[in-house]
């Protein structure tokens, strides 16, 4: 007699063809919402923007946008950035925070970028991130934005929160994290996927608030006031 199938398999993938349906409902949303997306950061040149993305770790995009043009005037090549001292480059990128640990990445970066690349940007995310300075995160932002294809999805803070109230995934290790991602996101909307997050956690659900009322997934947010009724409760209880 055959072995009677347990029907978790199929579960599975119901649960997973689930996913993808809601994570089309979100960027739709999203993309209507904030329109084309394209990266805050501003740079003319590919290593500029590998530069401009090593120090936005811990420091808001307007932060380093405001640091980058005084950089890039100062420091007009990329061999500048490794061949004279360390510390004019600390000295202007200070205020965007750890800028010993950000200028020795950059410094290893622009190194290998010339000597090793011949100032050719690498197109794979197994490429990028053998670069100094370079991990996953700033490998997928590099490869979405330079070449308009992407192998991964980027995991920064906005991103991590927002999965979590999305219920996309629980990790707390971002290679975790984008790995799951990557599972219950259809491939197609991986490009832009990390920006329309990361907008949506600069307008509407902040670390310090969520304004569930104008958000654009309020409706469908399984974290959202609209869908927690007994929220709604509690909070009139506790205003009487």
């Amino acid at each position: 007699m055959p072995a009677r199938s347990s029907g978790r398999p199929a579960a599975k993938e119901e649960g997973f063809a689930a996913r993808h349906r809601f994570s089309r409902q979100v960027y739709r949303r999203l993309c209507k919402e904030f329109g084309p997306a394209r990266t805050p950061l501003t740079y003319e040149h590919d290593y500029q923007l590998a530069i401009a993305v090593i120090l936005s770790a811990q420091c808001t995009d307007e932060m380093v946008n405001r640091v980058t043009p005084a950089l890039f005037e100062a420091f007009g090549a990329p061999e500048d950035f490794y061949t004279r001292p360390v510390g004019e480059l600390e000295r202007l990128i200070y205020s965007t925070g750890f800028y010993k640990n950000k200028a020795k990445s950059i410094r290893g970066f622009c190194r290998a970028f010339v000597e090793d690349h011949g100032r050719q940007m690498p197109s794979s995310i197994e490429e990028l991130v053998r670069l100094p300075g370079i991990g996953r995160k700033t490998a997928n932002v590099i490869q979405q934005e330079l070449f308009g294809r992407a192998d991964g999805v980027v995991v920064d803070t906005h991103v991590a929160r927002i999965s979590k109230v999305l219920g996309l995934s629980a990790a707390t290790d971002p290679v975790r994290m984008e790995r799951d991602l990557m599972r219950v996101v259809p491939k197609d909307l991986w490009l832009d996927w990390s920006l329309y997050i990361i907008f949506l956690g600069r307008k509407y659900c902040t670390a310090r608030e969520r304004k569930c009322g104008p958000c654009p997934l309020c409706k469908i947010c399984p974290s959202s006031e609209a869908q927690s009724p007994l929220k709604k409760k509690a909070r009139r209880k506790k205003t009487k």
